[in-house]
C-alpha cells in the first residue's frame, strides 16, 4: 500500500479553524511528529511518498481532503474552504500515476475528510465544508461502480471522519455527541471514552490501527475488542484541527 503525504507547511499557524480555538502551532514540533506519523505508516507497511511542502497554503499537509481514493478511480474533491482549493492540483498528478481521475466542480464542495469508505458503502458528511451539490456529484461519478451514496448529518465538528472511523468492514468507532449512532445501525459500534472528545478518528491500514496517543482511554477499549492499535503523537497537528486519517491518502 501507498501512502501519499505532504510536508507540514511553515504557515501551519494560519491553517483554517472551525471547532477548536486557534493556538500557537511549534511548526517544528509538528513536524516532527508528522515525520514519526509517515514512520509508523510504514512500520505497518505501507510505501511513504512524501510530496514537497507548499509554504503558501498552511492545511496542505492535510492531503486527505483533496481526494477520495477508491479501487476503480479516485475522485479530486472541491473542498469548501476556498482558501484550500489550490492544493488539489499537485495531489492529482500524484495519484494520476495510481488511478484514473474524475473532478468534482463548482459549485459543488466536497472534502476528503467527510467521505468514510465502508465496503462498497460510502457516507458522505452534510458538514459546512460538503454541500448538497457535492454528495450529488459523487453519488453521479460512483453511479457505474457500484457503490452506495448517502449523506450523514453531523454536528458541532468538522468533517464526519470526526465523529466516525471504520475499524473494519462491519465496526465503527463513534462519537455519539456528533454523529447519530442511528445513522449507523447496520454496524458494531464502539464509543469513544466520554472523557476523549476527538478520540473517533483513527486509520486504518489492513487490519491494524493507528491512532493518536492523547486517547489511551479509547485505545484500550479497541485493544479489548481484539484489534491491533498503534499510537502517535500528533498533538501538534490536532491543534489545526487535523487527526491521523487526514495527513495521508492511502492507495493499495
Amino acid at each position: 500500500m501507498i501512502a501519499i503525504t505532504r510536508e507540514v507547511s511553515a504557515g501551519l499557524g494560519a491553517c483554517q479553524l472551525s471547532f477548536v480555538e486557534r493556538q500557537t502551532i511549534d511548526v517544528a514540533r509538528a513536524r516532527a511528529q508528522h515525520r514519526a506519523y509517515q514512520d509508523a505508516l510504514a512500520a505497518l507497511g505501507c510505501k511513504v511518498r512524501v510530496l514537497a511542502e507548499q509554504v503558501q497554503m498552511p492545511d496542505a499537509v492535510f492531503v486527505e481532503d483533496t481526494a477520495i481514493v477508491l479501487d476503480e478511480l479516485a475522485v479530486m474533491t472541491r473542498p469548501g474552504a476556498a482558501s484550500r482549493r489550490a492544493e488539489v492540483a499537485t495531489v492529482a498528478e500524484a495519484l494520476a500515476q495510481h488511478r484514473s481521475l474524475r473532478w468534482i466542480e463548482e459549485p459543488a464542495t466536497l472534502d476528503g475528510g467527510d467521505v468514510l469508505r465502508i465496503g462498497r458503502a460510502i457516507h458522505v458528511g452534510e458538514s459546512a465544508r460538503s454541500n448538497a451539490e457535492g454528495l450529488a456529484r459523487l453519488r453521479e461519478i460512483l453511479a457505474d461502480y457500484g457503490y452506495s451514496v448517502r449523506g450523514v448529518p453531523t454536528r458541532d465538528c468538522l468533517h464526519l471522519k470526526s465523529a466516525v472511523t471504520a475499524l473494519d468492514d462491519e465496526t465503527v468507532l463513534l462519537q455519539p455527541r456528533w454523529v447519530d449512532r442511528g445513522q449507523f445501525a447496520n454496524y458494531r459500534i464502539i464509543e469513544v471514552d466520554e472523557a476523549e472528545e476527538h478520540a473517533a478518528n483513527v486509520v486504518r491500514v489492513g487490519d491494524a490501527l493507528l491512532m493518536p496517543a492523547n486517547f489511551p482511554r479509547t485505545r484500550q477499549r479497541l485493544l479489548d475488542a481484539g484489534y491491533q492499535v498503534s499510537t502517535v503523537d500528533v498533538s501538534e497537528l490536532q491543534k489545526a484541527e487535523g487527526a491521523v486519517t487526514c495527513c495521508s491518502l492511502l492507495v493499495s
